[in-house]
């Protein structure tokens, strides 16, 4: 079952991202979200995003063109009956995507793929409320998703040899990244290793080893890192990074997982990063950084 068309649940960050890099790469895309603004404002940022590439001389007008026609948006999930792959990118909240998958597993047929961008959630868990459970897997895309080539394909307790090997075909032969297979576990391999490292890197700020402006540019330039912890831990959200701490600290309950209290008083403050325009930096109305 060949995959040309695909949906994709939530039209946030990742949305954004993952929608914009399968219409680049020909594919059709469905995308839902809950209500007409959350769909309007996620285009809005697609198209600035593209608006930037050509801006770089990266992409032509009639390329911007030829990739919005290919995302259609709707508030009704029946229009996925029309999709091969179904990628879900929801917050990360258990209970609001067992619901998402649940609908799913009425509404697609038996052959579809249902996905999820998870970075800490059981898929197991997540397939335990779907009747075809053999179909169910981890497609975790990495932001910012068009430059990122890994994706980690994460197999659940019930995930088939079959589902996981067209998962693989599409991610190595469709979109052209390195799928990695990853066996269930919380965190992954990247969320669970990556938050390990900027929560160090709060621990060093917090012990007063040097500032934030230091310590990335230590790792940037010495490790030839794109960006260092605390502007990574900016761009990914640092209330995110705070739930899938939480999340690890509670499955492994190891200390090493334990946030940074430096970390919970920033999202207490809304300090989300990029997303809030102030994190450990400032981020202009675009997301680039501007101090």
């Amino acid at each position: 079952m060949l995959i040309k068309t695909v949906g994709v649940v939530g039209l946030g960050t990742m949305g954004q991202g993952i929608t914009e890099m399968l219409a680049s790469k020909g594919l059709d895309v469905i995308v839902v979200e809950r209500s007409q603004e959350r769909l309007t404002y996620g285009m809005e940022m697609i198209v600035l995003s593209l608006d930037k590439q050509i801006e770089k001389w990266a992409l032509t007008q009639a390329e911007r063109k030829l990739i919005m026609n290919r995302v259609q948006t709707t508030t009704e999930y029946d229009k996925l009956s029309e999709c091969e792959l179904v990628i879900e990118t929801i917050t990360e909240d258990l209970e609001s995507k067992k619901t998402i998958f649940e609908q799913l597993d009425q509404i697609c047929g038996p052959d579809v793929i249902l996905a999820s961008n998870t970075s800490t959630l059981s898929l197991t868990e997540l397939a335990s409320v779907t009747k075809y459970s053999d179909r169910v897997i981890g497609m975790h895309f990495i932001y910012p998703v068009s430059k990122i080539d890994v994706v980690e394909l994460v197999r659940g307790l019930k995930t088939s040899e079959h589902t996981f090997s067209r998962a693989k075909h599409f991610v190595d032969e469709i979109i052209h990244k390195k799928g990695i297979m990853v066996f269930e576990s919380p965190g992954f391999v990247t969320t669970r290793l990556i938050c390990l490292f900027i929560n160090e890197a709060l621990h060093v700020l917090e012990e007063g080893v040097a500032s934030a402006e230091d310590i990335d540019n230590a790792m940037r330039i010495g490790y030839s890192f794109q960006h260092g912890p605390f502007e990574m831990a900016d761009r990914f959200g640092l209330d995110s990074v705070l739930a899938a701490l939480d999340r690890m600290f509670r499955e492994y309950g190891e200390l090493k997982y334990r946030p940074s209290i430096v970390l919970k008083k920033m999202v207490r403050a809304g300090h989300l990063g990029a997303k809030s325009g102030v994190g450990f930096f400032k981020y202009d109305k675009d997301g680039d950084r501007i101090q």
